[in-house]
């Protein structure tokens, strides 16, 4: 896709956020637009942003600065308009106190925005949960778990979350972290052998939530009218941090092409990812794929490789839709490589279709 202006990618932005149940955000991007269109503050801000503002996600970088302020008590003036559950005023009242807040904190805003948004949206775990249980049942072998871009690795506990999609439900249903969503389609057929022998997570930026501030900022991600998702990362932080759940610090190639080369010879290595293949440079995707492909042609019947992704259809279907909406799980597996389409979704996977 060519790159955005700063003006198409809030307009653009905007529409997704209105897609994904965020009116607030949805709002806020366009009050964005227009401010850069007035010469107002967000162009003092942004209005020479270097990058492709779509790549970078400038808008959710920007919302997330607003959300941290309020978050963190920073201003009782923005948490005043700001939403409560999904209730908020009107915006003529709440964007001359945006306004004023960012006029009066351009270089806080302008040091917050550096960072790239972090969300590790916990629904995706949806995707992981059906895509093992596929591997388990083709291969019945332990698994050796490997994330890409991982974030604080809120996914990498899966197995503790309790499952329900209306027509099926899986694990503990006294955990104290519940998942939803709209399924539409064949329910899986669960393996009793889901067994996870060791999993191992990478990030460029891995937060710990164990750090207060650290939380805080990635709690600022979540769209402030979306109550539910709050929840749900207060509940999948707490599990983080109750299971010492660790992430490295690595660039993405190299910490696969290390892994791949240590992997085990007497289990399936799981390499999954979800929405983090859309942001490395060509250059580095390429990379990694030449890597896992080569690796997929020195796998065996003993030591299989599934390459197990959950990202925007658009990456190798040039007619799928936009970026946020149009998202596939499937899964490649060696020997042989072997593709399989499991389920497609929005990027918050609240509407599924089970294929």
């Amino acid at each position: 896709m060519p790159q955005p202006t700063l003006n198409e990618h809030f307009t653009e932005q905007a529409g997704w956020c209105a897609e994904l149940g965020s009116p607030f955000t949805a709002e806020l991007l366009r009050a964005f637009a227009m401010s850069l269109e007035t010469s107002g503050i967000i162009k003092t801000l942004v209005g020479n942003w270097a990058g492709n503002p779509r790549a970078d996600a400038l808008g959710l970088r920007l919302a997330g600065a607003l959300h941290h302020a309020v978050l963190s008590g920073a201003s009782a003036e923005l948490k005043s308009v700001y939403p409560t559950g999904e209730t908020y005023p009107d915006f003529e009242t709440i964007w001359p106190v945006v306004e004023t807040y960012l006029a009066a904190n351009a270089d806080t805003v302008t040091d917050f925005i550096q960072s790239p948004p972090q969300t590790n949206e916990t629904r995706r775990a949806f995707m992981l949960l059906i895509g093992l249980n596929a591997i388990a049942k083709r291969f019945g072998k332990p698994i050796h778990l490997l994330e890409l871009g991982a974030s604080a690795g809120l996914n990498q506990n899966f197995d503790a979350f309790y499952y329900d999609a209306g027509s099926w439900q899986w694990g503990d249903q006294a955990s104290p972290m519940t998942v939803t969503t709209n399924w539409k389609g064949p329910a899986p057929e669960f393996s009793n052998f889901i067994s996870i022998r060791d999993r191992k997570a990478c990030d460029q930026n891995p937060l710990d939530l164990s750090d207060e501030a650290t939380r805080l900022r990635l709690k600022s991600y979540v769209w402030p009218d979306q109550p539910e998702r709050l929840a749900r990362f207060d509940a999948a932080a707490d599990i983080a941090v109750s299971r010492g759940t660790k992430v490295e610090k690595a660039d993405a190639a190299d910490w696969l092409e290390r892994e791949l080369a240590t992997r085990p010879d007497d289990a399936v290595t799981v390499l999954f990812h979800s929405v983090f293949f859309q942001y490395p440079p060509l250059e580095t995707r390429q990379r990694m794929t030449n890597l896992i492909e080569a690796a997929g042609a020195r796998s065996s019947d003993d030591a299989p490789l599934v390459w197990l992704r959950y990202e925007p259809e658009l990456l190798w279907n040039r007619n799928a839709p936009p970026l946020a909406l149009g998202m596939t799980c499937d899964l490649r597996k060696w020997p042989g490589d072997n593709h399989q389409i499991l389920a497609r979704s929005d990027g918050h996977v609240r509407n599924v279709e089970a294929l």
